[in-house]
């Protein structure tokens, strides 16, 4: 929902009602994740997508008629048949289609401001036949308190589910089902150094839902002008920058730290603090062969142990044959994806079993 968020807030404060559906829970191999969303107008215009282009024309057709009733409709799509609307690739999804009226922009523009600030923050709402929303912080109550805990635990966790009872009306203790759409604060993407390489990756990561940072100690290089998709840029020594972030509790293990110096001076500081200090995610560093040795050498004299080194990535990238700065950032950003999610970087027609763990 999050990529359709600033289109609906816009068509609620000019068009009036619209459509929005979700998908609430998924099972098995699916195109898109639980919380994808889209938008159905009254004149039929159609903003973002819930699976790829397998069930959107139903969901269309449901639209219409929940702008026409005001009632919220629940749909599951399994399996392509022939006959009915269907998944093709052997999943399983429930959507959960609602008519937005222009009641719900103050909670919608709270949210917006929430995601623009990178607060972690909930949006839960009932899955029924005219539901309400709640928007939750960490450590705020929901409305609901037989399922408080439950919420709570997903908002924490920034995992979007389905919670509460197993229908779509509350129970005969008046539990409630509910979906809690996740929005955790988004993981860091820290580069050091600024240059060309630095430029296309802030933006590659930028793309991938980062908070990127661009640091560097050299005043004249490290502008905002300079790297236009960095979310900040912080003139200062890479290896202190990392250490005060640390230190005040902004890294965490979500967070990928990626060396782009090839200056000693800057990054053996820099992948020292990466390597003992930092709780992150991903360790690497961009350079050549013989750059590496030289590096692996002087991280051996600042006392890196086999262990840690075996955390670094260096050199950075898979092999794309990459040149350019955008290729290289392309090759990086691949890396950074297969082994924080654990994929293996093959090629998917190189093996077998299913694409989507």
């Amino acid at each position: 929902m999050k990529d359709v968020l600033g289109e609906l807030i816009a068509l609620l404060q000019g068009a009036g009602a619209v459509a929005l559906a979700r998908v609430v829970e998924v099972s098995g191999a699916v195109p898109r994740e639980t919380g994808a969303a889209m938008i159905v107008t009254a004149d039929g215009m159609v903003i973002g997508s819930l699976s790829g282009g397998c069930v959107e024309a139903a969901v269309i057709e449901t639209a219409r008629e929940v702008l026409a009733t005001g009632l919220c409709v629940n749909e599951r799509f399994g399996v392509d048949d022939g006959i009915a609307p269907g998944l093709t690739c052997g999943g399983e999804i429930e959507v959960v289609t609602e008519c937005v009226g222009a009641e719900r922009l103050p909670l919608l523009l709270e949210l917006q401001s929430a995601l623009g600030a990178g607060e972690p923050v909930g949006l839960v709402s009932t899955l029924s036949a005219i539901p309400d929303w709640a928007l939750v912080r960490p450590g705020e109550s929901v409305p609901w308190p037989q399922i408080d805990g439950d919420v709570a635990s997903l908002i924490r966790a920034g995992s979007s589910a389905v919670a509460g009872a197993d229908r779509c009306e509350p129970d005969q203790s008046g539990l409630p089902r509910v979906f809690v759409q996740a929005f955790a604060a988004p993981p860091r993407m820290i580069l050091a150094g600024a240059n060309a390489f630095v430029r296309a990756l802030s933006r590659t990561g930028s793309q991938l839902g980062y908070r990127v940072t661009v640091v560097d100690a050299r005043e004249v290089f490290a502008t905002p002008a300079q790297f236009p998709h960095a979310n900040e840029v912080v003139v200062d020594w890479p290896h202190r920058y990392l250490r005060s972030e640390v230190d005040a509790g902004r890294v965490d293990g979500r967070t990928v730290v990626c060396v782009l110096t090839h200056d000693p001076k800057f990054d053996v500081p820099m992948l020292v603090a990466a390597l003992t200090v930092a709780p992150v995610a991903f360790v690497g560093a961009l350079g050549s062969r013989r750059t590496h040795t030289d590096r692996v050498a002087r991280l051996r004299e600042q006392g890196i142990t086999d262990d840690q080194l075996g955390r670094l990535r260096s050199p950075l990238g898979l092999d794309l044959n990459a040149r350019t700065p955008e290729e290289t950032a392309i090759s990086i950003a691949a890396q950074i994806i297969a082994e924080t999610s654990g994929g293996s970087g093959q090629s998917l027609s190189d093996t077998d079993g299913p694409i989507h763990r």
